[in-house]
């Protein structure tokens, strides 16, 4: 089975961190979410093609994508082919097969780049050495910070109503000296998620090599152990601040041991300890919370003679990475395929793109001011952020040609054109525009009315829009009815009066049925 090809995203992150940032084969594999041979492949090729991370970050997906893939699949990496020791260890559990055998199919499978005996051996004994071993973990200075949300809250009433809702706390642990951080937050959405990140960072006056969340949603949108996929906002979020993210394999407690620990500190020193204080608002249960968490990282442990902050001071805040110029503007991605009215709707508000990428799938990308959308990784447009909802925004150089022409007109242009016809003509469209919620929706109907100075005299189209008036059915199908059948000179009976129209969306009128 052909291996799968990787995005052209985890790509560009391979060769962020690979290649930019000097990190290990081991460390962005586990960030990427891929093994480490993919990652080695993939800086092979992008080096045979002579690109580097400099040069892939200027580049749009589709573009990098056929630099890298345009031979076809035909470039080789010279690695050798890693047996799959998995699926070894579960073949051994079958009566009589051996390594040896399982050597032989996997040599005959790969008789060019495949080990020898000794090594696929060695490949397999590894494997099985780390199967349920629990390890003590060394975690270096500066490298990891656990992040994750305490299952229990703070509780918050309301001062009218007396209702009691839990604000949720967000626990930051740095691997090296448990040195902790704790933030009050409205609600576990991806919002505070981002903004406890910022405030975490800013609190350790530094930024950590890598950063473990646990799979929640608001960190990973797709679990996986092998592959999972960051929430576009929180890796552009860590991308700010050059670092990656490596997110806790699901189910395994282990992997984020640090800040489970700090959870559950959490939990005994400030939750229980502010048990018997009543806080009416997330300001005063912030100050608070801040102030048992100073006396946590001031108290010292029971089996060392220092406190997290000394361990912080000594080991991680020396390690850590400066914190950027700017802080991160937050920003939401949505997909959203291009309707046929060339627009996508992003937060309940419609934008406009080039007409040529309708029905294609595209990314927004929006913050508070502005909203960019995105196709293949660049940049097609941008728009100035509106809160109307349902309303649009359009540029017109989106617009096909055919519907540039009718930016030109307006109401006042339309009266102007039916005054040269006509004082009657001129009132007909005037009531057509009237009729509508909007002038625009009636252009249409008034040009239609106008046109039809091209198959017939002005006079005789005067003549029909006075009959139309009279008969108050202002309306492009009256005149064009009236033109048709000879009848705009034709006098209304005596005893007939003009009728009076009802006007609503469920009534059709007598011209429906003309």
């Amino acid at each position: 089975m052909a291996r799968a090809r990787l995005s052209v995203r985890k790509i560009k992150e391979i060769l962020r961190l690979r290649v930019g940032e000097k990190r290990t084969l081991r460390e962005v594999a586990s960030s990427v979410g891929v093994s480490p041979s993919m990652v080695h492949s993939c800086v092979v090729r992008a080096r045979a093609h002579e690109v580097d991370w400099l040069a892939a970050q200027s580049m749009d997906d589709e573009t990098l994508e056929k630099k890298l893939y345009g031979d076809g699949g035909k470039f080789k990496v010279g690695a050798k082919a890693i047996p799959d020791v998995k699926e070894i260890h579960k073949q051994l559990r079958r009566k009589g097969v051996t390594l040896y055998l399982l050597w032989q199919e996997y040599k005959a499978a790969h008789q060019a780049d495949g080990y020898q005996y000794t090594q696929f051996c060695e490949h397999y004994r590894q494997y099985r050495a780390q199967l349920d071993v629990v390890f003590h973990q060394e975690h270096t200075a500066g490298e990891k910070l656990f992040v994750d949300w305490s299952e229990d809250g703070i509780p918050i009433t309301d001062r009218l109503t007396g209702e009691v809702k839990m604000a949720p706390l967000f626990v930051a642990v740095l691997g090296a000296s448990n040195y902790t951080f704790v933030k009050v937050a409205e609600s576990k959405n991806l919002w505070n998620w981002i903004r406890c990140h910022i405030a975490a960072f800013e609190f350790f006056g530094g930024i950590p090599e890598i950063v473990v969340p646990d799979n929640t949603k608001t960190a990973v949108t797709k679990a996986c152990n092998y592959e999972p996929d960051i929430n576009p906002t929180y890796h552009e979020m860590v991308r700010h601040y050059g670092t990656a993210v490596i997110p806790a394999r699901p189910r395994k407690p282990r992997d984020k041991a640090k800040v489970e620990t700090g959870v559950l500190l959490a939990q005994r020193w400030i939750i229980a300890a502010l048990r018997n204080h009543t806080f009416f608002t997330i300001g005063e249960a912030a100050q608070a919370v801040a102030r048992k968490v100073t006396e946590m990282n001031l108290r010292r442990f029971q089996k060392l003679d220092s406190s997290r902050l000394e361990l912080f001071e000594q080991l991680d805040k020396p390690a850590l990475s400066p914190l950027p110029e700017d802080r991160y503007e937050y920003a939401d991605w949505s997909k959203a395929k291009v309707n046929v009215d060339y627009h996508i709707a992003v937060d309940k508000h419609y934008y406009s793109v080039p007409y040529k990428y309708v029905q294609k799938t595209v990314e927004a990308r929006f913050t508070g001011a502005t909203v960019e959308i995105f196709f293949k990784g660049r940049r097609i447009t941008s728009h100035e952020r509106s809160y109307k909802k349902w309303g649009y925004s359009t540029k017109e150089k989106h617009m096909p040609e055919k519907h540039r022409k009718y930016l030109k007109w307006n109401p006042s242009r339309i009266s102007s054109w039916a005054d040269k016809v006509g004082p009657h003509t001129k009132l007909l469209v005037q009531k057509i525009m009237d009729s509508k919620p909007h002038p625009e929706l009636g252009y249409k109907a008034c040009l239609g009315v106008l046109r039809l100075s091209n198959s017939y005299d002005r006079e005789r189209l005067e003549a029909a829009c006075r009959r139309a008036l009279d008969l108050n059915s202002a309306s492009y199908k009256t005149v064009k009815s009236t033109l048709k059948y000879n009848l705009e000179n034709k006098q209304l009976p005596q005893n007939e009066k003009p009728r009076r129209v009802i006007e609503h969306e469920n009534v059709r009128g007598a011209d429906y049925y003309n």
